[in-house]
């Protein structure tokens, strides 16, 4: 018997453990290939308040988790996403809907109201997310958001071609129907400071994210036309013109500096022109990073977006100067790069003095890190890491003051938006637990034998990835969606590639007799029958045999299970973590 079968199975499941939030996403998918979207959309939406927001700019860390992907590529589970919340989600109810949400089944609002209230400072991704949970457990809830909007860095950061702002607009009004209440323009440390909101409220959540930029100590960096890359983002979402001219060169080889490339290309229509032509034409956009290609941290769908719009790579270069003319930006003189990390993988690049070549700019951005507002916090604030981030438990997110948590890019630093979700509801079930409140980790399952089981095509290896339609390059104008989503045909293609890993084949030992006629019959001799002292030498020379399945080939046919004699084989599913009731 395994120990922690709840431990185990969940794990064999790799796009789920590889979720911050937990998200079956095999299920989903494989809901989609079975034509039943609505529980789709649920089991996306159970462990994810912003499950509209994902199927647009998630990292996707489950893609590259996808078992499938070794065998050709990995399922395109961030499109799918998309392609049943555009069904159920937010952004499928029109004006004046009131009837009950799809979403109501898996995130009804509280059955009843605690006493305590909690405020939350910033009204990003972390910050709604803990506001979702503690809002659903009964918690009294105020958000205090700087701006005039919600929505921290997927609002200021993300470009709206990536993401459309109604969706976003979608997910936030959901949270705030669950009694939420928001207060807007209300700035830590100049309208509000942390120690009233201790003093005012039962608990305090500390989301402020990392909006001020890095800059670089050379010279020349601060003439006109040098702009760090969340600053230039910022300006350019909240439509305030900015002026970049003809040249524009990125410094940066992350997923910031690809969105500041591509953004750049449609500065005329941020800046207001709507006479502005298709994105890119006349400009010209060079993204300069110390990595090569392969070494880049960026993820590769937006580099080979970033390319098909015509935006220039030039790796293993480093900022030597910044050329001016009368104080004013005309260029940038580089050193080449010999090595970026050594040999122990530590960020510690070298440079050839040698190699020199500059680059001409009207503009140049500098994507090469963001910094957190610290003073906001006051000289009462929590305890600062040597990050320059505050400082947290990072399995609760606690902080070194009584009743002040933190997540996000806050206390982490920038990170994905799927994992400053799960840092807001991991510190929502840690304030809950302050309170005396009970905290389920886990959704209490058994292993349930499946009956029927779903079987792969023949040809199931031949049929290659859908790629997530896109607008062509040539009409990318403006800042219309560049993703335009599956069609039902498409995502059912798609989806019916999952190999369904949340399918275990399971083994009753005292039936098995050792005929290893599953292991003949297995068409990827993924099962191998081997004397035990191999897999545990302390067993000893007469422990017996060992029946092996290689979970990671194994494709779920069972043709193990229908081939074996005494019936010690079957196929089972765990009905614990991310699976709707």
């Amino acid at each position: 018997m395994v120990a922690d079968p709840l431990s185990f199975y969940d794990e064999n499941i790799p796009c789920l453990a590889a979720c911050p939030v937990h998200t079956n996403a095999g299920m989903y998918v494989a809901a989609i290939a079975d034509g039943d979207d609505e529980l789709a959309y649920l089991t996306a939406r159970l462990p994810n308040p912003f499950a509209s927001v994902c199927g647009r700019v998630c990292a996707a860390p489950c893609e590259e988790a996808c078992r499938r992907g070794t065998i050709d590529r990995p399922i395109a589970i961030r499109a799918l996403k998309r392609f049943v919340t555009e069904q159920y989600g937010p952004e499928s109810r029109s004006a004046g809907d009131d009837g009950p949400a799809p979403w109501d089944a898996v995130v009804p609002a509280p059955a009843e109201d605690r006493p305590q209230h909690i405020a939350v400072v910033g009204g990003g991704p972390a910050g709604m997310a803990a506001a979702h949970d503690l809002r659903r457990l009964g918690y009294g809830v105020t958000v205090y958001e700087a701006t005039d909007k919600l929505g921290g860095a997927t609002w200021l950061g993300i470009p709206e071609y990536r993401l459309n702002r109604s969706v976003l607009a979608g997910d936030m009004q959901a949270i705030i129907d669950l009694g939420v209440e928001v207060r807007y323009n209300t700035r830590m440390g100049e309208d509000i400071t942390l120690d009233q909101l201790r003093h005012e409220y039962d608990a305090v959540f500390l989301s402020i994210g990392a909006t001020l930029g890095r800059g670089l100590p050379i010279e020349g960096a601060e003439a006109d036309g040098v702009y760090k890359a969340i600053e230039f983002l910022i300006a350019m979402n909240r439509g305030m013109p900015v002026d970049v001219g003809e040249r524009v060169l990125v410094v940066g080889g992350g997923d910031v500096a690809m969105d500041a490339a591509r953004t750049a290309l449609r500065a005329d229509v941020y800046g207001g022109n709507e006479q502005a032509s298709t994105s890119g034409t006349a400009r010209k956009v060079r993204v300069m990073s110390l990595e090569s290609r392969e070494e880049m941290p960026a993820h590769d769908f937006e580099v080979e977006e970033a390319t098909e719009e015509g935006i220039e790579f030039s790796p293993r270069r480093g900022p030597k100067r910044v050329l001016t003319r009368d104080g004013a930006v005309v260029g940038m003189e580089t050193v080449g790069v010999t090595s970026v990390f050594d040999e122990e993988g530590r960020f510690a690049p070298t440079f050839d003095d040698s190699d020199l070549t500059s680059f001409e700019a009207d503009t140049i951005v500098l994507a090469i890190g963001q910094a957190i507002d610290l003073e906001a916090l006051g000289d009462e604030g929590p305890e600062v890491s040597p990050r320059r981030t505050i400082d947290i438990d990072w399995d609760t997110g606690a902080t070194s003051l009584d009743g002040v948590w933190s997540g996000g890019d806050a206390a982490k630093g920038p990170r994905t938006l799927i994992d400053a979700v799960a840092d807001g509801r991991r510190s929502a079930a840690d304030i809950h637990r302050s309170f005396g409140g009970g905290v389920k980790t886990e959704t209490p399952g058994k292993m349930v034998k499946l009956r029927q089981f779903h079987r792969l095509d023949d040809h199931y290896d031949r049929i290659d990835r859908t790629e997530v339609p896109t607008i062509p390059s040539d009409r990318r104008i403006g800042l219309t969606e560049v993703e335009t989503g599956f069609t039902e045909e498409q995502a059912r293609c798609e989806a019916s590639r999952c190999l369904r890993c949340f399918a275990n084949i399971l083994l009753e030992p005292e039936k098995c007799v050792l005929c290893a006629l599953c292991a003949d019959v297995c068409p990827v001799d993924v099962i191998s029958l081997i004397p035990a002292n191999e897999v545990d030498p302390s067993l000893g020379p007469d422990a017996g045999t060992a029946l092996l399945l290689d979970e990671e080939r194994c494709i779920r046919c069972a043709m193990c299970v229908e081939r074996c004699p005494p019936n010690a084989l079957s196929v089972g599913m765990w009905t614990g973590t991310g699976v709707p009731k």
